[in-house]
């Protein structure tokens, strides 16, 4: 199968584009202790081979325009990269405060060690490729397979050294400070080239076309990732390579076509097993989404194992998604909900956890990384007090699956649950990954086509899992979508998209935190990149749309999840949520709108 490629004329460059990028690569390999990282990756899905970082046709190849002052005239928006330095006294003295997103951090609580944040505001999207002598927008032209790529795939070559820290983490195990902040001189410029890999966040960029998009006047500002994320142009030409080449059913015909969609479908679920390190591809489950997963367990487990005075257990901080099933799998059973409550910063009291999961509990239900606070639950340990009682264990990973490695092992839960759409796949589409004993065990949740061995009018034999859940016609494209996503996030590494967020987090809470009028919700020392908070005076509609006109997307409302702002004495909060695309330019533009708000 041939290798996509651009059809439309592409704009010359009037600099030699393969001599720099080449020269770029000596600069890296002299920088760095283990050899250069190939820069010439595809993403491999199905047979298909997409160009990992493929220019729009008719874009130019040159460098690429950078934000000016003047696209955000009157809101005060400094020029790129002049906000290094504090903006005012207020913002000096929040720096020298500790804040959640700087605060040092404990174990994460799905094994995979904790990432260190920066305590320097700024050394992000504007400036990294910069600092590192990287032009940043220059790439070869897409058609010349022969050049190197972009510069922000950091995994290293196979058999090469193992690489240093990424830019947008200082290592703070050597400028160790009374608490694991720095303390002392910051490393200079030298010293951070002599020991950083690239990540060019502009080379990223123009992976994802909607980013090019403008709204009222604007550039798009897309901090609505929590609600869903965007798209890179290899899971697009995913789809629209499985439409043009491929569609068809699966699994029940000998033709071409159904043999390169089953194909493309059970690759889809290699790779998600992969992705979350799953026994095998047996344990992992297609469905809709989130919601579904955690319907289809409650319909199958649930109705098979809890009965009158039985207990469910879940956390504060649940998504309606993961509270609606189980509170009316109660009400058919007679159980009853209990609720882990959690301490004023958002993160779950383990001891109350502890004295709350017992004998009669028969489900732990919590999610991994909060949607509305951004709270990084541990649940390893939890998981591990369930064990102990031999309680079942469900995990939702709808909101850690693109911000934290997860390895559904090493946390132990029996299911874990996640949605596409949140990691840059299409919607429609989601996993259950279960243990492959307890999915054995446990009825189907509905009958038809595709999930079935042999039917009389007497009787039906399942297949077995995961075949016996995905009853009639899958959602076949966008399991192929979704593989193309997780290829693509996997090719950046999670390890360097936590690191690269958690510093977009630290620099905009020290950037907002000082804003008269602003309270931050959510403030636990283990965050992903989530900014939920309220503005003295203004309803969270009214900030959420001044935002708007501006091009910048937030969410404003309950997100779903009103227990724990409830707990907070809030209805509502205004949420920005950050991605790996994200700069800290985009955050001085929000800055901005939410000073002028706060003055006026």
């Amino acid at each position: 199968m041939s290798t996509l490629t651009p059809t439309a004329e592409v704009t010359e460059s009037p600099f030699d584009v393969a001599a720099l990028a080449r020269l770029a690569n000596e600069i890296f390999g002299s920088l760095n202790t283990g050899s250069a990282p190939s820069l010439q990756p595809t993403a491999s899905a199905g047979g298909l081979n997409v160009p990992a970082n493929p220019l729009p046709p008719g874009v130019p190849t040159g460098p690429l325009p950078q934000p000016t002052t003047t696209q955000f005239a009157g809101l005060g928006a400094a020029a790129p990269g002049l906000n290094l330095a504090p903006t005012g006294p207020d913002h000096a003295a929040a720096l020298a405060r500790p804040s959640p997103a700087r605060a040092p951090h404990a174990q994460a609580g799905n094994g995979v060690p904790d990432v260190l944040l920066t305590s320097v505001p700024g050394l992000d999207g504007r400036t990294g490729g910069q600092v590192l002598g990287v032009p940043p927008g220059i790439a070869p032209p897409a058609r010349e397979a022969a050049a190197p790529a972009g510069y922000y795939f950091l995994e290293p070559a196979p058999g090469a050294a193992p690489q240093q820290p990424s830019l947008y983490v200082l290592d703070l195990a050597r400028h160790p400070g009374a608490h694991g902040h720095h303390a002392g001189e910051l490393p200079n410029k030298h010293q951070l080239q002599g020991q950083r890999q690239p990540f060019d966040v502009h080379a990223i960029r123009r992976d994802f076309p909607i980013l090019a998009e403008r709204v009222n006047g604007k550039p798009l500002v897309w901090f609505d990732n929590a609600a869903t994320t965007q798209k890179p142009k290899a899971v697009i030409d995913r789809l629209t390579h499985f439409y043009e080449h491929e569609n068809s059913n699966i699994h029940r015909a000998a033709h071409t076509l159904a043999a390169r969609a089953t194909d493309a479908y059970e690759n889809a679920r290699k790779t998600v097993a992969t992705f979350v390190n799953a026994r095998s591809a047996d344990e992992v489950i297609f469905v809709r989404g989130a919601t579904e997963a955690i319907n289809l367990v409650a319909n199958t487990w649930g109705e098979q194992h809890v009965g009158a005075g039985d207990e469910i257990v879940v956390s504060h901080l649940e998504h309606h998604a993961n509270i609606v099933p189980w509170q009316q799998l109660a009400a058919r059973k007679g159980a009853h909900l209990r609720v882990i409550p959690v301490d004023d910063t958002g993160q779950v009291i383990l001891s109350e956890a502890q004295r709350l999961i017992g004998p009669k509990t028969k489900l732990l239900a919590v999610t991994q990384v909060s949607n509305a606070l951004g709270t990084v639950v541990p649940v390893q340990e939890l998981v591990a007090i369930a064990q102990r009682q031999g309680v079942t264990t469900l995990v939702d990973g709808a909101q850690s699956v693109s911000h934290l490695a997860v390895d559904v092992q090493a946390i132990g839960c029996d299911f874990f649950i996640f949605s596409g759409h949140k990691i840059f796949g299409p919607t429609g589409i989601g996993a259950v990954i279960g243990r492959k004993d307890v999915l054995d065990a446990i009825p189907p949740w509905q009958g038809g086509g595709n999930m079935i061995a042999d039917v009389t009018f007497e009787r039906t034999v399942f297949q077995p899992a995961p075949a016996k859940f995905e009853a009639g016609t899958g959602n076949i494209a966008d399991a192929a979508g979704l593989g193309a996503a997780l290829d693509y996030v996997s090719r950046i590494g999670l390890h360097h998209i936590a690191r690269y967020e958690h510093d977009l987090l630290a620099y905009a809470t020290e950037a907002l935190r000082p804003i008269p009028g602003v309270r931050l919700v959510g403030t636990a020392a283990d965050k992903a990149s989530v900014l939920s908070f309220v503005l003295a005076g203004h309803e969270t509609a009214a900030v959420g749309k001044a935002l708007a006109e501006e091009g910048i997307a937030v969410r404003s409302g309950h997100h779903c999840a009103q227990p724990i702002l409830r707990r907070f004495g809030l209805e509502a909060t205004v949420r920005p949520s950050f991605a790996f695309y994200n700069t800290c330019d985009e955050i001085d533009h929000f800055i901005a709108v939410v000073r002028r708000l706060a003055r006026a």
